[in-house]
């Protein structure tokens, strides 16, 4: 699933704005961070972090 506006994780619910379940990397942009994490049940996440917030740009099925 890519593009999500959700504001949970749609395979259990883990709230995006909650700390991540783990943090697989990160990696320093022009405009902040690009965080891979890993959600509870799994599924991996594209976070997007900036001056705006953060923001999930892509997440993967369960793991």
């Amino acid at each position: 699933m890519t593009g999500t506006h959700r504001e949970a994780c749609p395979y259990c619910g883990w709230p995006d704005r909650a700390e991540p379940f783990q943090v697989v990397s990160r990696h320093g942009t022009a405009a902040g961070h690009t965080v891979w994490t890993r959600c509870a049940c799994g599924s991996l996440q594209v976070r997007a972090v900036d001056a705006g917030g953060m923001r999930v740009l892509s997440r993967s099925g369960r793991g």
